[in-house]
C-alpha cells in the first residue's frame, strides 16, 4: 500500500512518513516566521493554522533576528516588493543561515521585472535557502533562462523549467519546487512528481504562497529537506481535491481548502496519495 521512492540519503518517500510528519506537526506545532506578502498574509496564516502549525509575521528589521532565533524555519516570499522588506529578508535569512534554521524561499514574479529578478537571486546568495519553490517562469528566470510570464502568473509549463530547476538544484544545493498540474520536487540526484491537486485551485489567489508555507511548516518537522517538501505539496494538492470536490467556486473553495487541511485523515491521504518518482 506504501508508494514510496528513494532519495539521496536513501530515506523512503511514502504515505508512512507523509502521515508521521503531519502528526508531528499537529502535536508540536512549530513555529513558522513568515516575511510574505500583503495580498496572502492572512491566508499563508490561516493555512498554517489549519496544518497545525503555528505562524507568525514578521518583517521589521529590527526584529527579524531576534524571532528567527525563535522560530523552526523562515519563508521569505518577495509577492509585495520594498527595500525595507528586502533588507529584513536578508537579514532574517543569513541568521537563519547561521543557526541551520531552514530558510524556503517564493520568488514570487522572478521575470517579471528586472528588480524582481535581482532580488531573488540577491537572496538565494545570501541566505542559502534549502527551498525554493516557485512556478516555471519564475524557476527559469532564476537560471537566466528566457520565460513566458504575465505579472506574477506563470504560462510556461512545469515540464519546460525541469532542466532549469536541475541546473539551479545544483547551483544552489536547494531542493526546487515547480508548482503547476503537475508539482515537480527536484534535488541534484531525484525529481519526486505530485499529481495531487485541482485546476480550481488556480482561481483562489496565493495558493502558491500557501503551498510555500506548508513546506515551512514540513521542514521544521523532518530534516530531509526533499522528503519534507514533497510531503507538504502532497497534503497541498489532496487538500485542494477534497475542496474542490465540495466548492461551486472559488469562494467556498478558499473556505472548504483550509477546513481540509484542517480535517485531513490518514483515510483521506491513503486514498488520494498520487506520487511519482
Amino acid at each position: 500500500m506504501l508508494l514510496s521512492v528513494h532519495i539521496k540519503n536513501k530515506i523512503m518517500i511514502s504515505i508512512k512518513s507523509l502521515i508521521d510528519d503531519l502528526n508531528t506537526i499537529r502535536i508540536k506545532s512549530p513555529l513558522v516566521h513568515n516575511i510574505t506578502n500583503y495580498v496572502v498574509m492572512n491566508s499563508s496564516a490561516n493555512a498554517l493554522l489549519a496544518i497545525g502549525a503555528s505562524p507568525v509575521m514578521a518583517h521589521a528589521v529590527e526584529e527579524v533576528e531576534d524571532m528567527v532565533n525563535i522560530a523552526s524555519s523562515l519563508v521569505i516570499n518577495i509577492g509585495t516588493l520594498s527595500k525595507k522588506w528586502v533588507d529584513a529578508m536578508i537579514k532574517a535569512g543569513k541568521t537563519a543561515a547561521e543557526k541551520n534554521i531552514p530558510v524556503v524561499f517564493d520568488p514570487v514574479g522572478a521575470g517579471a521585472t528586472p528588480y524582481r529578478t535581482e532580488t531573488a537571486l540577491k537572496i538565494i546568495k545570501e541566505c542559502s535557502p534549502a527551498v525554493i519553490r516557485g512556478n516555471a517562469s519564475e524557476i527559469m528566470a532564476l537560471i537566466g533562462n528566457e520565460s513566458n510570464t504575465k505579472g506574477v502568473d506563470s504560462i510556461s509549463s512545469p515540464e519546460a523549467a525541469l532542466n532549469a530547476a536541475t541546473s539551479l538544484a545544483q547551483e544552489t544545493g536547494a531542493v526546487i519546487v515547480i508548482s503547476g498540474p503537475i508539482d515537480y520536487v527536484i534535488d541534484n540526484l531525484f525529481v519526486i512528481k505530485v499529481k495531487n491537486g485541482s485546476p480550481m485551485m488556480g482561481k483562489v489567489t496565493g495558493m502558491g504562497c500557501s503551498a510555500t508555507a506548508l513546506i515551512g511548516a514540513f521542514v521544521a518537522v523532518n530534516n530531509n529537506i526533499h522528503a519534507a517538501s514533497a510531503h507538504a505539496m502532497t497534503v497541498m494538492g489532496i487538500a485542494g481535491e477534497i475542496a474542490a470536490d465540495k466548492s461551486t467556486g472559488p469562494g467556498s473553495m478558499q473556505t472548504n481548502f483550509l477546513d481540509a487541511l484542517y480535517t485531513l485523515s490518514d483515510k483521506e491521504i491513503i486514498s488520494r496519495y498520487n506520487v511519482e518518482s
